[in-house]
C-alpha cells in the first residue's frame, strides 16, 4: 500500500508560486523553497521585504518602458544618451545584456514582448503606440532593432517600421553574429559587439 503523502499547504503554495517563474521547474522550485525556509541568517525575511518593496514601487518608465522606481528611468534622464539613436528591445533583460556589453550608448524602447498570432499577442498588447511621438520629441535619427532573430521578432520589426513610415530615420538591425532563433541573453559579449558594430541598414 502506498503512503498517502500530503505536503503542508503553505509550503505547497510557495513551491507552486516559484514553479510559475520562467525557467524554474518543479524540482528547482522545491529546492528554492527548502533553502529559503531552512535559512537561519535572515536572508528569507530580507528577500520578502525586497520583493514587497519592488512590487509596490517599481513601474515601467513613462517614456521608454524600462522598469524604474521613478517617473522616468536612468537612461531617459541621462542627457548624454540623447545622441539620436534608439534601440528597440523586447524586454528589460535585453537592456541589461546590452549595457553589460557596453556596445550601445543611446536610449532604449522596451516593447514588452513580440507580436504573435499563435499566442494572441497584438500591437495593443505591446509598448508600440507611443513610438512615433517619441521620435519627434527626441529627434531620433536611427532606430536599431535588437529583437530576437525569429519569425515573431521579424514580424514585430516590420510592424514597427510600418507605423513609423518615412520620417527620415535610418532603420538598422544587428548583423549576422546573432544566430537564427537567438536571444540576446544567450549571446556572449564579443559576438554581441560584432553584431552591433556591424549592424546593417534595413
Amino acid at each position: 500500500m502506498g503512503y498517502d503523502f500530503r505536503m503542508n499547504s503553505k509550503i505547497d503554495k510557495l513551491i507552486k508560486q516559484f514553479a510559475k517563474l520562467p525557467r524554474v521547474g518543479g524540482r528547482a522550485a522545491q529546492r528554492i523553497t527548502l533553502a529559503l525556509l531552512q535559512d537561519k541568517t535572515g536572508k528569507t525575511v530580507a528577500l520578502g521585504a525586497a520583493l514587497i518593496d519592488a512590487a509596490e514601487t517599481i513601474r515601467p518608465c513613462g517614456i521608454c518602458g524600462c522598469l524604474t522606481d521613478g517617473d522616468n528611468c536612468e537612461f531617459c534622464r541621462d542627457a548624454s544618451r540623447a545622441n539620436g539613436q534608439l534601440c528597440i528591445v523586447r524586454d528589460l533583460s535585453d537592456v541589461w545584456t546590452l549595457e553589460k556589453s557596453g556596445v550601445f550608448s543611446g536610449r532604449y524602447h522596451v516593447i514588452g514582448g513580440l507580436l504573435s498570432g499563435a499566442d494572441g499577442v497584438t500591437p495593443e498588447d505591446l509598448n508600440i503606440a507611443s513610438l512615433p511621438a517619441r521620435l519627434s520629441d527626441e529627434k531620433i535619427t536611427e532606430i536599431i532593432f535588437a529583437l530576437p532573430n525569429t519569425v515573431e521578432g521579424k514580424t514585430t520589426q516590420h510592424y514597427v517600421m510600418s507605423i513609423i513610415g518615412n520620417k527620415n530615420i535610418t532603420f538598422s538591425e544587428l548583423a549576422s553574429g546573432v544566430p537564427l532563433g537567438g536571444d540576446l541573453d544567450y549571446i556572449d559579449d564579443g559576438t554581441l559587439s560584432i553584431a552591433f558594430g556591424g549592424r546593417k541598414q534595413i
